[in-house]
């Protein structure tokens, strides 16, 4: 009978055995190294009023983002608009280019119960690469020329509180809003980009007071000031005159992780009101009667 045993001298050595904790090891690091430079970020853009509006304008393109990932996006490649990532961009049939180098976001990944009985949320990094780095065409950017009266009544649909107009406001302010009364009153005779702007930043407060009802109209000024100019932003509307050259001196001097909560915050409170507007415009668009077929 032959002897085949001298077969398995030269076969390969077997497969290395995959290390569980090795690998949960090596995806602590880099979550933990793109948490240090997200707090990184955040310190570095409240010491400059231009880097916080840099800030403010990656997050206004990316809405959907969470603050945290604005900053990174901000860290890593602030000129970004479309993201995606290998797999997704293969999907759609489009290639990286040579020589391209994906960045770091945060994902959402499994929840978990905290200690106190509440549910947390596991964030796993996420390598993406922005259309710029890929070989799709990058479209051209959209310019929003939104009827007034439309973009408006879309801003004002469905508020957290009544909205009421009046003949006028303490030193002439466009709009107000009375925290121990509820309401945001609007002065009548306003021109309509003047209406967005003042409107969302009182809306912004009735959010941001929904938020923390403990907190103040003075703690609650700034980020609702943040948070109408990334709603002007996202709409179109102008934006000269905003100014972040002086930053408040309590959200200079806070630490990294009260800084990304007030980010979030803003970020949250325009997202809202966002969301609300694009529902009022998506039924204006389905009301519209279609045209008759001739």
């Amino acid at each position: 009978m032959s002897n085949f045993d001298d077969i398995f001298d030269s076969a390969p050595a077997p497969a290395a055995t995959f290390d569980k904790d090795a690998w949960a090891e090596k995806k602590q690091a880099e979550r933990q190294a793109v948490y240090e430079l997200a707090d990184k970020t955040a310190v570095s853009i409240v010491s400059n009023g231009k880097q916080f509006q840099d800030y403010l304008d990656v997050q206004a393109r990316f809405d959907r983002y969470s603050a945290t990932n604005a900053l990174l996006i901000l860290a890593q490649m602030p000129q970004a608009t479309q993201l995606k990532d290998f797999d997704d961009w293969k999907d759609m049939g489009v290639s990286i280019k040579k020589h391209q180098k994906g960045f770091s976001i945060l994902e959402p990944g499994k929840e978990y119960d905290r200690e106190d009985g509440s549910k947390g949320v596991n964030y796993n990094v996420k390598k993406v690469f922005d259309i710029s780095q890929t070989t799709a065409k990058t479209p051209p950017k959209p310019t929003v020329n939104m009827d007034d009266r439309l973009l408006l009544k879309a801003l004002i649909s469905n508020p957290p509180v009544p909205i009421q107009t009046v003949d006028t406001l303490p030193q002439n302010a466009g709009a107000y809003y009375d925290q121990d009364q509820q309401v945001i009153f609007v002065r009548r005779g306003m021109e309509p980009h003047d209406i967005f702007r003042s409107v969302s930043k009182e809306l912004a407060h009735a959010e941001l007071t929904q938020q923390d009802p403990n907190s103040s109209r003075s703690q609650n000024s700034f980020a609702a000031y943040c948070a109408s100019y990334l709603l002007c932003k996202k709409y179109g509307v102008d934006v000269g005159g905003y100014n972040f050259s002086r930053l408040p001196e309590e959200f200079t001097q806070g630490d990294a992780q009260t800084i990304r909560n007030t980010l979030t915050q803003v970020r949250d409170a325009a997202s809202d009101i966002s969301a609300r507007m694009a529902r009022s415009m998506e039924q204006s668009r389905s009301a519209k009667p279609k045209s008759k077929e001739r």
